[in-house]
């Protein structure tokens, strides 16, 4: 499957810029110009009610950009208020941006203490992907003053004090409405505190030609729609349940039938023919009746295992299972298997305890039990989640899913997938049970699934996000359960 780019590193967007500077005839001039249209046109298109603009701009480049939307805002009838807290650009491309607003009659003001009230718009122009220090100062303020005032924010390019490479925040930075960004999206955009900065992200690449891409390879990829086609085909009309997967869960200790159900129930919700829960023994009948389509069963030791798992296309286990002897001598039945695993939950927690390197396998971790697996903090997992999904994989192989806000999946060939899909309603209990089901369903009505982990983690990953924005759209931000996900799916998984 063709790598889809979706984010590179902050210097190789740098390269790419000069690369058409230096080898396709374009100037700084004319990609500023070039920002600045683009810009001006997104925000007639998505700010249509602004009236006043308020346009921060800084010294470099990235206030270069805002001082061709101020001219080009003004030229079109808007009342534009520019104001530069730290000074003026001295040359290069900003400096004759500034003159060419200031000879079409624009005005930059200092900074007085605090925003003048009547803007319906804020752009941000004041830091671009260059910062290399904490903000502080009088930008500090600057920005402060901007997340504190009820008006909407637009930045340009990035918004101020986002770390564009780690996605940390610098001091404070801007917390954006809406983020165009220019050439490329940046890493940063997509993990750590950046997608609670950018707000709506937007991409132009300024037309660049693609040839001065080529060289360069991104730092993460997008999960692409032609996964749908490749891994989801129409089904035959001689089809029987066999065709189409077996999936055994491996799930749910005392106390625990939930997480069970929930895996079980979207195995069977994303397409899986056959889908054979082994639980506690306690609970197995109330699972039965609560999901009939599944079958349960209840298991005393791993001895039960041996024909389930032969006869198995894809397994999942540990959602629910718990640590005690008789839930480590079921994982440890299931990890000796040669049948395609998807680890989750307990099963990564014994996995923490007692380490080992397979091929086969997909591991689920949350950042906290990706801090386990690694034997660091949940901050560090956090800091810089590519680091630890690579790391994840070169010490314990096959597939990772680091789980969170733009999930990773990533096979250590090739920069990691990450997904742009999902809400904040989904985070809530039993949700990571789900996307353990998805994914073993998924991989179930493969032909050859260990062939295949990779894309049909990736995909399971994105369809398990787009459930949970189609059920957000019906239940909210807050209040939605796992299983409103799981009534979404086949919505989903039939999408043309």
């Amino acid at each position: 499957m063709a790598l889809v780019p979706c984010a590179y590193p902050t210097a190789t967007v740098r390269r790419i810029d000069a690369r058409a500077i230096t080898d396709f005839g374009a100037t700084a001039d004319v990609l500023m110009l070039r920002a600045g249209e683009v810009a001006v046109g997104f925000l007639r298109e998505h700010f249509p009610a602004a009236r006043r603009l308020l346009v921060l701009v800084g010294p470099g480049n990235n206030g270069g950009d805002g001082y061709v939307v101020a001219r080009l805002a003004r030229g079109m009838g808007l009342l534009v208020t520019t104001v530069a807290p730290v000074g003026l650009p001295r040359e290069g491309a900003a400096r004759r941006a500034f003159e060419a607003d200031r000879s079409a009659g624009g005005e930059c003001v200092p900074w007085n203490t605090h925003l003048p009230t009547d803007a319906d718009l804020v752009v941000d122009a004041l830091l671009g992907t260059g910062l290399a220090r904490p903000v502080e100062g009088v930008l500090f303020d600057v920005i402060a003053a901007v997340n504190a005032a009820e008006v909407a924010v637009f930045s340009l390019d990035t918004p101020s004090g986002l770390d564009t490479e780690t996605g940390a925040i610098r001091g404070i930075a801007v917390e954006a409405d809406a983020t165009l960004t220019f050439v490329a999206a940046k890493t940063g955009f997509h993990v750590g505190e950046g997608p609670n900065h950018t707000g709506r992200l937007v991409v132009d690449d300024l037309g660049i030609p693609h040839s001065a891409f080529a060289p360069e390879t991104p730092s993460l990829a997008a999960i692409p729609d032609a996964l749908w086609a490749a891994l989801l085909p129409p089904r035959r009309r001689t089809a029987h349940k066999g065709d189409h997967g077996r999936v055994l869960v491996v799930a749910g200790g005392p106390g625990m039938p939930g997480a069970a159900r929930l895996a079980g129930e979207a195995a069977l919700r994303t397409g899986a023919g056959l889908v054979t829960v082994l639980t506690h023994p306690t609970h197995a009948a109330a699972l039965a009746v609560g999901r009939p389509e599944l079958i349960v069963m209840g298991v005393e030791d791993s001895r039960s295992l041996g024909d389930h798992l032969s006869a198995a296309d894809a397994v999942v286990v540990g959602p629910g299972l718990g640590r005690s002897t008789w839930a480590v001598e079921l994982v440890e039945a299931v990890f000796a298997s040669s049948a395609p695993l998807v680890v989750d939950a307990d099963a990564l927690n014994h996995l923490s305890a007692a380490p080992r390197r397979r091929g086969g396998w997909c591991l689920t971790p949350h950042p906290g039990e990706a801090a386990r697996l690694l034997g660091c903090s949940i901050p560090a997992v956090q800091a810089d989640r590519i680091a630890a999904s690579r790391t994840l994989v070169a010490r314990l192989g096959g597939v990772v899913v680091l789980k969170g806000a733009r999930t990773l999946v990533d096979s250590g060939e090739g920069p990691p997938r990450v997904c742009l899909a999902g809400n904040p309603a989904m985070a809530v209990a039993g949700m990571g049970d789900v996307l353990a089901g998805v994914i073993g369903g998924l991989l179930a009505q493969q032909r050859r699934p260990l062939d295949v982990m990779e894309p049909a983690a990736a995909l399971a990953v994105r369809i398990h996000a787009e459930a949970g924005d189609r059920a957000a759209t019906l239940v909210g931000q807050r209040g939605m359960l796992a299983s409103d996900v799981i009534a979404a799916l086949p919505a989903v998984v039939n999408r043309s």
